[in-house]
């Protein structure tokens, strides 16, 4: 759908207008019936709106200049800081911290404390190079375009995946930790997208020791060779068992999460997939419902990203993670805009004692999805001098969702009649 910057008040005078010449239906469905319960459930929070000027985007505080990239809006930018991932008994709260007692738990140091750290309170400001340059996606590649992206300016915008601190981290000397926060990728609105939402990802760097300390005659092996090629197996770094053992130490920790997310009777199983930090490069899937469901995307890391990071010595695996999808599987929550809702008929079912403790999620309203078909004249569709329609069927769907809002489900045309007079 394109939006349009028509206002309310230019849009009444039209649908008031006397019977013309043709008459437009439309159909809206709005979840959860009717305009009370999406009052309710809006996405629209509590936090003051960012001042965005003619010059400059004020966010937290700093200013960014505005150039010919900046394309976030003020509904984005009131997002930053809601930090859902970190509200207490928030169902993404609840999914991350599942994951991180896991970890905690599952993999201990050689002093007894947990192996992996955790971070979940970077800020999502990045620069362009940390989003992608950090990650070796080259210029030019689809996924840098604005229309993909919320660019404050040419050189700062909201981190598109979490990974874009990875190289920063693995700078610091972490060789094992976690990573969640919030994302913005633009992207349509509807039951299963929304332009914000939360990731979490894991990285593991082993030296050559720490790799082969458990394998015979392992003294003997190497994490690197010298003139090998690349292959859909292994990078030209690389050697063949370095690799190997990596990968299976990869799959045995995704595979015991995933076990411990959704049961030990859980059914996965492993694609090739391609991602430019790793390679070889994996999605893990599970069997759900009778179907099989893709739950995180996983890879050696590309040899240069450590390099880059100084921490040529090493290799490693990352993996990542959709915080939403858990949830909306694991709790049955049926609509993605559901997690910025502030209902408290929502938010109280989360409040459980134990993080392990299942939750099916209710529906907050009895009544089933309610359908309005709409009918109206319009004026004939003339052009202006700039090459404007007077009026399009977006400016009506626009109409729609400003007083609907997000939970308006859909709204369609659904046929046109001109009078023949």
């Amino acid at each position: 759908m394109r939006l349009v910057s028509t206002s309310l008040s230019s849009l009444l005078p039209l649908l008031k207008s006397p019977p013309l010449s043709a008459l437009h239906r439309l159909s809206s469905l709005s979840a959860n019936g009717g305009a009370a319960s999406c009052r309710r459930l809006s996405t629209d929070g509590p936090a003051p709106q960012p001042v965005i000027g003619q010059d400059s985007v004020e966010l937290a505080g700093v200013s960014f200049p505005r150039d010919d990239f900046t394309n976030v809006t003020p509904k984005i930018l009131a997002k930053v800081g809601r930090n859902l991932h970190n509200q207490r008994h928030h169902p993404l709260w609840l999914i991350k911290e599942r994951i991180k007692a896991h970890f905690y738990s599952a993999y201990i140091g050689r002093w007894g404390n947990p192996l992996f750290s955790v971070h979940d309170n970077l800020s999502p400001v990045v620069t362009v190079e940390q989003n992608f340059d950090s990650l070796l996606i080259p210029p030019g590649h689809a996924s840098r375009k604005p229309g993909d992206n919320y660019y404050l300016n040419r050189r700062t915008m909201l981190r598109g995946h979490t990974s874009a601190h990875q190289r920063e981290l693995v700078s610091s000397g972490l060789d094992a930790f976690l990573l969640a926060g919030d994302v913005y990728r633009r992207d349509e609105i509807d039951a299963s997208h929304y332009p914000v939402f939360h990731q979490m990802e894991g990285v593991r760097i082993f030296s050559n020791h720490e790799l082969f300390s458990q394998v015979q005659d392992g003294e003997e092996l190497s994490l690197f060779e010298v003139g090998g090629r690349r292959t859909p197996q292994k990078q030209e770094a690389h050697s063949l068992e370095a690799v190997k053992l990596l990968e299976f130490n990869l799959k045995n920790t995704l595979t015991r999460l995933v076990s411990h997310l959704f049961g030990p009777d859980v059914e996965v199983r492993w694609v090739d997939c391609y991602f430019p930090f790793t390679h070889p490069s994996f999605e893990l899937e599970v069997r759900f419902q009778g179907d099989w469901m893709e739950v995180l995307g996983c890879g050696v890391m590309e040899q240069e990203l450590l390099n880059s990071a100084g921490a040529g010595n090493k290799a490693g695996w990352a993996f990542g993670l959709g915080l939403e999808r858990l949830a909306m599987v694991l709790y049955g929550i049926p609509d993605i805009r559901l997690f910025w809702s502030q209902d408290e008929r929502f938010l109280k079912q989360f409040r459980v004692d134990d993080v392990q403790q299942p939750v099916c999620f209710q529906p907050l309203s009895k009544y089933p999805p309610l359908h309005n078909d709409i009918s109206f004249w319009l004026p004939e569709s003339r052009e202006s001098e700039d090459g404007r329609e007077s009026f399009t069927e977006n400016d009506f769907y626009e109409l729609v969702r400003s007083i609907g809002g997000d939970l308006v489900e859909k709204v369609s045309l659904v046929d046109r009649f001109t009078h023949p007079k």
